[in-house]
């Protein structure tokens, strides 16, 4: 069965958007255009995931958090919107809201996040009886297994070290900041001065040089942040 994610968002060229990329990578859909929409659908069928606009008509996005987590504490919930205040980004997570996304955001960037909440919730969008697999040169990622191999050899990595490497891996060409990796993996407002990033990203490039020392994974954008390094 695959993943049902709804969509709550009322603009019709963002709503169409989203619907066509997720069900091109596996999902299935339903749009919901006002507030009490959405809660008509979540009253009918519990997806695994909302993505979720916070400038609803008929009822607010904060309303339909609210009403979310009263049913069904499982669904993960995905805010996206224009405002970008620090503390309407916290409020909302304290709320119960799993990320959170900036509009205009990066559509690779939103695939990688609703990926990274789904496997939190034990869903995926793959078919029954595949098992995924990332694949990056010689490195192998198998989720499922939470195992990770170069060149065939196995490698131990904490959890974070994981979701990290397995972020950049799920788009290679994509530079993500420190925001990006703080904020998908520790699911915690950045704040500008943490170093753990750095930290997990030098460990696992220690790691990777354990089996394969002369070849580089992760390319440092100086000014910006990280992505994996092509050949």
């Amino acid at each position: 069965m695959l993943p049902y994610i709804l969509i709550a968002e009322d603009d019709n060229e963002i709503n169409g958007m989203l619907t066509e990329l997720l069900e091109s990578r596996g999902y299935h859909t339903k749009s919901a255009y006002s507030g009490t929409e959405a809660l008509l659908y979540l009253e009918k069928e519990a997806p695994c995931a909302v993505l979720l606009d916070l400038m609803l008509p008929g009822m607010t996005g904060e309303e339909l958090l609210e009403r979310i987590r009263e049913k069904d504490s499982g669904i993960a919930v995905i805010v996206s919107s224009a405002r970008d205040a620090v503390d309407t980004r916290v409020k909302l997570l304290r709320a119960g809201a799993d990320d959170y996304l900036v509009k205009p955001f990066d559509i690779e960037e939103l695939l990688a996040r609703l990926e990274a909440v789904l496997r939190r919730k034990g869903t995926s969008p793959r078919q029954e009886g595949e098992e995924k697999r990332l694949v990056f040169r010689d490195i192998v990622m198998e989720p499922d297994r939470h195992r990770v191999t170069v060149g065939g050899q196995e490698i131990a990595l904490t959890r974070r070290e994981y979701l990290i490497l397995e972020l950049l891996i799920s788009t290679p060409q994509k530079v993500f900041t420190r925001n990006n990796i703080f904020e998908s993996v520790w699911n915690e407002e950045f704040v500008g001065e943490d170093n753990a990033v750095n930290v997990h990203i030098s460990n696992i490039r220690q790691k990777l040089a354990g089996v394969n020392p002369s070849e580089t994974y992760i390319q440092t954008v100086w000014g910006i942040g990280f992505k994996m390094k092509t050949l």
